[in-house]
């Protein structure tokens, strides 16, 4: 088990590297220049060089590159270029926002997904199958940045019930959650439904059946504990998921979070804070998908067994 928790840690650091040297090189490719950005097109040319030395971005690249890996080496993400502040102050106050709406999102979608899958699974061809299955179908095709304003059309202009944008109101996060929520719950429905489906032909369900157990009892206490496996990975690999869709979101409700942070770093040509934002998703779900891969081997000692044979036959 040991060997197989440092492989994977060993991969993920490998990734995290090679994801955040790649966002800092995209990021010093794309035009536009942070100098002009702040001080405007009319400044002084002098004016625009010493600012852009004092900066460090008058530097060969390769130089700025080793000085950012060194600095997230020593967990130090540097100075925002146009906040004036340290990042990981900026973040530190973005963070909380989008941890609700991830946690709200998530709960959202698991309520939603779970009485969906079941219902399908148990009905299997029958007209409530066929209608969990396309209400899954929409989730899943409706992308954020149409569901959104659909949302606010529908609850928030036509039945004025919950706040257009921000996040001062205590409903404030229930638009933007199932924006969010929804495309998840349509995925992870049709996981629990074919998982339900693989497991409720197996023998153990019939054994539980003839013993008298009423059909609820068999779903709840047999089935779904043992369709959970794919579920949890799932669940592990779309929260990454989550992540990415909130800079959408955020930016549709103006969600005080990391993912309109993102955005407006990137409007302002803020390398260091663009790069950070983009390492702390990057940490995020590399992290959630390692944890995943971890708890699955827990769960089921067959990973681990064909992990130490695989390091058995190396």
């Amino acid at each position: 088990m040991f060997s197989f928790i440092l492989t994977r840690l060993l991969s993920s650091i490998v990734v995290l590297f090679g994801v955040s040297s790649l966002v800092f090189f995209l990021i010093h490719i794309i035009p536009g220049d942070p100098v002009e950005v702040m001080l405007g097109e009319s400044a002084q040319l002098a004016d625009k060089e010493a600012l852009r030395v004092y900066l460090g971005l008058n530097e060969p690249i390769h130089t700025q590159w080793l000085k950012y890996i060194n600095g997230v080496i020593h967990l130090d993400l540097g100075t925002s270029i146009h906040y004036h502040r340290s990042i990981s102050e900026i973040i530190i106050e973005r963070l909380p926002a989008t941890i609700k709406l991830t946690v709200w999102a998530l709960l959202v979608a698991i309520l939603i997904a779970f009485p969906l899958g079941i219902l399908a699974a148990v009905n299997k061809d029958t007209m409530v199958d066929r209608g969990a299955m396309f209400v899954s179908l929409l989730g899943v095709s409706i992308p954020n940045f149409v569901m959104g304003p659909l949302l606010i059309m529908l609850f928030a202009v036509n039945l004025p019930w919950f706040p257009v944008s921000g996040s001062e109101s205590t409903f404030s996060i229930v638009l933007p959650a199932l924006t969010l929520g929804t495309a998840l719950a349509a995925i992870l429905s049709r996981m629990i439904r074919a998982s339900l489906l693989e497991v409720i032909g197996e023998d153990y369900i019939r054994t539980a059946k003839a013993k008298g157990l009423t059909p609820f009892n068999v779903i709840i206490q047999h089935a779904i504990p043992n369709a959970l496996l794919p579920v949890i990975t799932l669940l592990g690999l779309q929260l990454g998921a989550l992540l990415a869709g909130a800079v959408i979101t955020e930016m549709i409700f103006s969600w005080p979070g990391i993912g309109q942070l993102t955005i407006e770093s990137i409007q302002r040509r803020d390398y260091p804070l663009v790069q950070a934002c983009v390492l702390l998703i990057s940490v995020t779900y590399v992290g959630v998908n390692t944890l995943t891969d971890i708890i699955y081997a827990f769960i089921d000692p067959r990973i681990r067994l064909s992990e130490n044979v695989k390091v058995i036959s190396e």
